[in-house]
């Protein structure tokens, strides 16, 4: 389990953290929550941190303008939780039924160094009916940095349950194509856009020129996203996960999604941490699987 660093409390955390609830975009509910260093938004509507930005930095998250709010649509940007699958599914659409449905808020704890925690668990919902009994928790931390932890229990006696999971992380960046992205050299990889065809990353940096839609395998390493633009550099740590995805839609693909803008591939990039194709898990009856992430951010040296 990932634990925030000294430096996560410190002499400056003066006040507890704040938070607020309000009417977000398309009239769903919101969270708001305020840090002595961040500001955070999150939607019960796919348990959805669609907001994280630090004092003094450009938001973490990118969000698109054209992104639908509405209870039977995803949130385009931010970070989608894709559970209990990943990608398409005949008959049964993308990524999952978590990402639209509204998650139980069960608690919020602002902590005495500053932090607040903020608790989700996935109601019963029919589309779960040809699972094995199972219960998913969602808890995010918004500190100096956000940690996310996805939960998941078999609670079946009996049943194995099979699923992929993915925190599908939408990433702000000043310019796509000035951004390299290192901690994958010599991980293999499925290459959507060629067709699945399975490749071996053999750069120390990956540079976006084109299309991107990769799912990196058997990999747990931390992933950077060094933005010499904004100053800065991205951490994504990890645990529980073996996938790493890379996605960054460019030209005709942003064309083609109506909840997307046209050039904003331009300022996004998705860096993902899962579990998915051939890195999707088995949980046994009565077991726990859980999934951690942390995004940090540090200025360039």
């Amino acid at each position: 389990m990932m634990k925030a660093s000294k430096a996560d409390v410190n002499d400056d955390a003066k006040a507890l953290g704040r938070v607020a609830f309000v009417d977000g975009r398309g009239d769903l509910p919101m969270i708001e929550v305020t840090t002595p260093w961040s500001s955070a938004e999150i939607y019960p509507h796919g348990a959805h941190v669609t907001h994280f930005k630090k004092k003094d930095e450009p938001p973490l998250l990118f969000l698109s303008q054209c992104s639908r709010f509405a209870d039977d649509q995803p949130i385009r940007g931010g970070i989608p939780v894709i559970f209990p699958w990943f990608g398409p599914r005949e008959g049964l659409g993308q990524h999952g039924f978590a990402r639209i449905k509204t998650w139980d808020l069960k608690e919020f704890i602002p902590a005495a160094d500053g932090s607040v925690t903020i608790r989700f668990s996935l109601p019963a919902c029919p589309e779960a009916s040809g699972y094995p009994a199972f219960t998913a928790d969602y808890i995010v931390t918004v500190n100096r940095d956000l940690a996310l932890k996805l939960v998941v229990t078999n609670q079946s006696k009996d049943r194995e349950f099979v699923f992929e999971n993915c925190l599908h992380t939408y990433f702000s960046v000043s310019d796509a194509t000035a951004i390299a992205i290192s901690g994958l050299n010599g991980v293999s990889y499925l290459d959507k856009v060629a067709s699945f065809l399975e490749k071996t990353e053999t750069g120390d940096a990956i540079r976006i020129s084109s299309e991107v839609d990769r799912i990196y395998q058997n990999t747990t390493g931390t992933v950077e996203i060094l933005d010499s633009r904004f100053g800065r550099r991205i951490r994504v740590e990890k645990s529980g996960s073996a996938s790493t995805v890379v996605w960054n839609p460019w030209i005709t693909k942003s064309q083609q999604m109506s909840d997307f803008g046209n050039d904003e591939y331009e300022q996004m990039v998705c860096v993902e941490s899962g579990n998915v194709a051939a890195n999707s898990i088995t949980l046994p009856p009565g077991a726990t699987s859980t999934l951690e992430v942390r995004l940090s951010s540090e200025p360039l040296k």
